[in-house]
């Protein structure tokens, strides 16, 4: 017996087929870092990129990578969101930006590759926003914090 959901009887992979499953409230958060330098700090926080505001840009850039997670991950459902927020927090010490990725969906699928995607593209966002100014920065701990609804329940990460 095939335990993989994405992978058919002969090994092809396949959507999995959710039209059976009940619709359920569904939500899920996720959080990474990028790691800057003092001088990208700065930059950023007086608003002086030369590509523009880059925490506006990639909060953007995150919502609308939510939005087309389906069109990046080849088995994933394509998803009607009710909800993507995301939250840019600069840190000095050690220069860095954490961010945070809440997605929300009244579905019969979760939403964790959207909040995981959203992350991951506002990362790069503020990579290539700042990659003028150096090449020296790292994108980390990429992750599902929590996530809410659905046959499975709930997920809390462990602290």
């Amino acid at each position: 017996m095939n335990d993989f959901t994405h992978i058919s009887p002969d090994g092809d992979a396949r959507m999995v087929d959710v039209s059976n499953k009940s619709v359920t409230s569904r939500t899920a958060v996720a959080r990474g870092r990028i790691s800057i330098d003092a001088k990208m700090s700065q930059l950023i926080e007086e608003r002086r990129g030369k590509k523009g505001d880059v925490l506006s840009v990639a909060q953007l850039a995150g919502i609308i990578g939510a939005k087309r997670t389906a069109d990046l991950i080849p088995l994933c459902h394509p998803l009607p969101l009710t909800h993507v927020e995301v939250l840019l927090q600069l840190k000095n010490d050690p220069p860095c930006i954490e961010i945070e990725a809440t997605t929300k969906t009244d579905g019969k699928t979760g939403v964790e590759m959207e909040a995981l995607t959203s992350v991951s593209i506002t990362a790069l966002t503020i990579y290539d926003m700042l990659k003028s100014v150096g090449r020296e920065m790292k994108i980390t701990d990429i992750r599902l914090v929590s996530k809410s609804g659905g046959k499975s329940g709930p997920y809390e990460e462990a602290v």
